[in-house]
């Protein structure tokens, strides 16, 4: 099994993660979804197959190789599933050992309009480019754990400091990464992401569209994006 977090001193595991990393990489089956997925975002099988030119029943086999020797994970996102990099250090091992050279292969083309691809509505947060812009700052900034699965002290502070009201003993997940199916990248979920879009609405930095999950961003709320959620 695949670890990339190892003391440097402990040569054996080391090359124990490496021989796995190589035998997970073994195939050009394989190497070329590692390629596709190398673009940070999250793909079906499906996506994988075709950009592997295999059949999908032959797709399965080697993603679940790649599951196995922890090189990807597989999320679940209502009735589809995904995969992506296990994480950042995968993607430099990966990277380290392809080399510079290899080709890169076009991501899938989404077929969400323009409008519902910026902004919408997912359940009870934001969702669309918008949101993922918004999740990958807060990220880079530290409000947010690793995995998304919390706020740091420094982001709840930085909620309150924007006006957003936080439970102290929410009844649901305080917070999550959710996964955009337009973007199959990270947007914030959650309590947090549930109150971030009622803040969002009642500042008027956004508008629904009646009757669709669309929304829309408005000139102040492009300019508050930009404000508090760039750096």
């Amino acid at each position: 099994m695949l670890k990339t977090s190892l003391p440097p001193d402990n040569s054996a595991m080391l090359e124990k993660a490496i021989a796995a990393v190589a035998a997970a990489m073994a195939d050009p089956s394989r190497v070329k979804m590692l390629c596709a997925l190398m673009d940070g975002r999250a793909w079906t099988a499906t996506e994988l197959s075709a950009a592997a030119d295999v059949a999908p029943s032959t797709a399965s086999g080697h993603l679940a190789r790649l599951v196995e020797g922890q090189l990807i994970t597989c999320l679940s996102q209502g009735r589809h599933r995904y995969y992506r990099l296990a994480g950042h250090d995968v993607a430099a091992l990966v990277e380290q050992m392809m080399g510079l050279s290899w080709s890169r292969i076009t991501p899938p083309e989404t077929t969400a309009p323009k409008a519902m691809r910026e902004a919408r509505t997912c359940y009870d947060h934001l969702a669309g480019t918008v949101a993922v812009q918004i999740y990958d700052f807060m990220q880079a900034e530290s409000w947010l754990e690793a995995d998304g699965s919390a706020l740091t002290l420094y982001g709840r502070e930085q909620f309150l400091a924007l006006g957003v009201s936080l439970s102290d003993h929410p009844r649901r997940k305080a917070c999550c990464a959710c996964l955009d199916w337009s973007e199959r990248r990270f947007h914030l979920g959650g309590e947090a992401g549930a109150a971030l879009l009622i803040h969002m609405e009642s500042k008027g930095w956004i508008q629904r569209v009646a009757g669709y999950r669309e929304v829309v961003v408005t000139a102040s709320g492009k300019a508050a994006v930009k404000r508090f959620f760039s750096r």
